[in-house]
């Protein structure tokens, strides 16, 4: 199950922590300034999930980097179009003539379009950047526990939003008519990879898989999204609904109360009742809402949750 904390305070920027049970790395979404991060949190950071790279979504990096450097660790970095270009110049702001060229390595994945992803390497001490090849398939990270698909929205710019989908889980449920052994993996194989006419073996009688598929309990994985700024229009909609329908959680952006629609806009944000509404149609089963203004004081932040919720729970 994906543990997903925000790790910002009510006037700081935006970051999620995303942490997986039993799972000892950690997974960030945006690196706005935020001081509930600690040193090991920083260390133990494996994949950095960059929605866009306004300063509020991106200045943070550099504790990253900060705490990262001389781990000799491997760290994947995804965002929008030209993520990679930004990554080196923030890097290239610093002397690093006292670093190991095998202090940290960088792998930043570019998200180009729907399906396409750039994928760069980037090392100290020179930070030349090293294309390693692109990818055309839509999944921009994944391991044997979850995949992550995403959805390219509009805030006047390109503004990535995240889906996680843990896999499924398949256990057997054994009867007296059938013993343990090889056949079982073989099953599983064949109901993974969607092969029912498969021929399975069970001590020297051969069944067909999907005869035996009652066997099979299927366990949905677990879903979050992180859906960051985007204009609230019927275009970034339908993506968000095509990407995040039944979800089991997602937080979403609500930087203006409803009131100030005009300026939400204006600035290419959703606002708190649009943000419900489309978690409502996308049948989200929880959703929270995040990334607010800095202008509003705490009244106007229970304000805006209000709004949010009278759309979400209709």
């Amino acid at each position: 199950m994906f543990l997903p904390v925000i790790k910002s305070a009510q006037k700081e920027d935006i970051s999620i922590q995303i942490q997986l049970d039993n799972h000892s790395e950690s997974y960030i979404c945006d690196c706005g300034d935020a001081s509930g991060y600690t040193v090991k949190e920083y260390q133990n950071a494996h994949v950095i999930f960059i929605s866009h790279t306004h300063i509020d979504h991106f200045v943070n990096f550099d504790q990253f980097l900060r705490h990262q450097i001389g781990s000799q660790k491997r760290v994947i970095i995804c965002g929008p179009k030209n993520i990679h270009l930004h990554i080196q110049s923030k890097i290239k702001g610093y002397h690093w003539n006292l670093i190991e060229n095998d202090a940290i390595h960088y792998e930043i994945r570019e998200i180009i379009d729907s399906k396409t992803i750039n994928y760069y390497k980037l090392s100290p001490p020179i930070w030349e950047l090293i294309k390693l090849k692109t990818e055309t398939h839509g999944i921009i990270y994944q391991n044997n526990r979850f995949n992550v698909r995403y959805a390219i929205l509009d805030h006047k710019i390109p503004s990535i939003a995240y889906a996680f989908k843990e896999v499924d889980t398949i256990k057997i449920n054994l009867t007296t008519t059938y013993k343990g052994g090889p056949w079982i993996s073989s099953l599983k194989k064949a109901y993974e990879e969607h092969l029912p006419e498969s021929l399975i073996m069970i001590d020297s009688k051969e069944y067909k898989a999907s005869d035996l598929y009652h066997l099979l309990e299927i366990k949905k994985g677990n879903t979050l999204g992180i859906i960051m700024d985007h204009a609230a229009h019927s275009e970034n909609h339908q993506k968000i609904k095509d990407t995040f329908s039944n979800f089991d959680t997602v937080y979403i952006e609500c930087f203006y109360k409803t009131e100030d629609r005009e300026f939400a806009k204006a600035n290419f944000h959703s606002y708190a009742m649009e943000s419900g509404k489309i978690m409502r149609e996308a049948s989200v089963k929880n959703a929270f809402p995040i990334h607010f203004s800095r202008k509003y004081t705490t009244e106007d932040l229970d304000q805006i949750t209000k709004e949010f919720y009278s759309e979400f729970n209709q």
